[in-house]
């Protein structure tokens, strides 16, 4: 069973007992004062770091917008809409807003509460035939003086979590924009892929026409005719695969962007050309560089915020002092309320402590600090996991731009292999299985070519996430966060 143990004064000793609290208010918060954790960049991350022999430097005009980069008007379109009206942004937003009006609610605790009340009541006790009539009105006003700044730690803790969900806002924001691009690069892929379909098949009805007339003409057999035929089909076989995906990327940009599948099918009607990545150097990843994520600014905060809740917790060890008082007027008569003689009005400080509470107010803290604990082991992981995403989309971007090099030769070798292979056929010095194995090789090749420049375009979105671009803090400052 708690007890609270209740002190007052005479009305000569309140001034001096108010300036005494008001004084210590001023004094430092108990608990532990926040200091944000250092970051360690690993030196092949913070060094003189450069992606291969891509050198040329490509950036946005706002780093907040990097997908302007590209310089595709629909990508930009597209990636507005969604940040404008995508679902989990409003759901971000509408967080945000809960956020603040917590805060307020925090704040509201350093100033005085005051109450109006209004009574009429009639009474009777024992047999007696007559009754009691009593009528009240006034006001009530109470003050905890933050002392130990229990509730200053807790406004704190207020303008932390705040400042966490704003991060997590932009952690959104940032998911949604490159999410949405690299759907986007993957809808212009897929194109890229059907028209390379289209054109080999083309090329393939124009082989397979030649060998019926030349089968016809006696001079070739019927295995070359089958042969081109098969050949024929399964490329043709591949485009329906490719339409399906073609149009399930089309309506997952669409939910993107908050509408019903198929509502931007018109935007993205004329294939474009895949993507072209930007070159790109890197002269190192500072930490600042890092601190910009969304995701480790959350951290960062949570963590501040569950320290500055050891702080509340700590302040329950301590006394409570309070200023209350009230004025109005009583009386048994109605008529007589609002009168000199009905006043009423008293004031004073109070003192409350919690002599004996079993240990729960220590224990309380220990568990804040516990918690503390497990904030601070979750922002040093989301720093190593910002740290591979980092490294990784580095190292794939380098890597995929190599690969296109390669593969451009590649297909230049293919399409004149083609050529010679289906001359030699035409003049007798090949068989046609030649003219075959290189038309394979010009499909696949070109197909892995547009694979490719969909992979870099969505290595370099990756790369830019990861560097915690499309997100910075004094982007979500807005006159309603005060």
């Amino acid at each position: 069973m708690m007890h609270r143990r209740h002190m007052f004064c005479g009305p000569w000793n309140i001034l001096a007992i108010v300036l005494t609290v008001l004084a210590l208010a001023g004094c430092a918060a108990v608990g532990p004062d926040y200091f944000p954790p250092r970051m360690e960049v690993p030196a092949e991350l913070a060094g003189e770091v450069k992606l291969t022999a891509f050198d040329v430097a490509v950036e946005a005009d706002d780093p907040a917008r990097w997908w302007t980069a590209f310089d595709d008007p629909v990508l930009t379109e597209i990636i507005e809409r969604a940040v404008s009206e995508n679902q989990d942004m409003k759901k971000a937003l509408a967080r945000l807003n809960e956020a603040r009006a917590r805060r307020g609610l925090r704040r509201a605790e350093f100033y005085p509460g005051l109450d109006a009340s209004a009574a009429a009541t009639r009474s009777r006790s024992g047999g007696a035939n007559d009754s009691r009539e009593y009528y009240s009105a006034g006001f009530d006003a109470g003050w905890e003086i933050d002392v130990f700044g229990g509730v200053r730690r807790s406004v704190a803790a207020a303008d932390a979590d705040l400042e966490a969900v704003e991060a997590g806002l932009g952690d959104v924001r940032v998911s949604l924009a490159a999410e949405t691009a690299l759907n986007y690069v993957e809808v212009r892929t897929l194109q890229a892929r059907l028209k390379t379909a289209d054109e080999n098949l083309a090329a393939q009805t124009e082989t397979s026409d030649l060998v019926g007339f030349r089968l016809e003409a006696g001079l070739t057999n019927e295995l070359a005719f089958h042969q081109a035929r098969y050949q024929l089909e399964s490329t043709r076989s591949q485009i329906p695969a490719l339409l399906a995906a073609l149009d399930a990327a089309k309506n997952r940009l669409a939910i993107l962007t908050g509408r019903p599948p198929g509502a931007i099918d018109d935007l993205l009607a004329h294939p474009q050309e895949v993507l072209t990545a930007p070159h790109l150097a890197l002269s190192g990843i500072p930490a600042d560089t890092l601190r910009r994520r969304p995701d480790i600014r959350r951290a960062e905060r949570e963590l501040a915020a569950q320290t500055e809740r050891i702080g509340v917790a700590s302040a329950d060890l301590y006394p409570r002092f309070t200023l209350s008082g009230a004025i109005g007027f009583e009386s048994v008569d109605a008529g007589d309320l609002i009168t000199a003689d009905s006043r009423f009005w008293h004031i004073g400080p109070g003192v409350s402590w919690k002599v004996f509470d079993a240990g729960a107010v220590r224990r309380n803290i220990d568990i804040q600090s516990a918690l503390q604990e497990q904030y601070l082991a979750a922002y040093e992981q989301t720093v190593l996991s910002a740290l591979e995403e980092v490294k990784n989309a580095m190292t794939a971007y380098t890597q995929d731009r190599i690969r296109q090099e390669s593969l451009r030769q590649a297909v230049d070798a293919a399409r004149s292999a083609e050529a010679l292979a289906r001359e030699y056929y035409l003049s007798g010095m090949a068989d046609f299985s030649d003219v075959l194995d290189a038309q394979r090789a010009v499909f696949s090749f070109e197909n892995q070519l547009a694979e490719n420049r969909g992979a870099v375009a969505g290595d370099l979105i990756r790369l830019y996430k990861a560097l915690g671009g499309g997100w910075t803090p004094a982007g979500l400052q807005s006159p309603e966060a005060n």
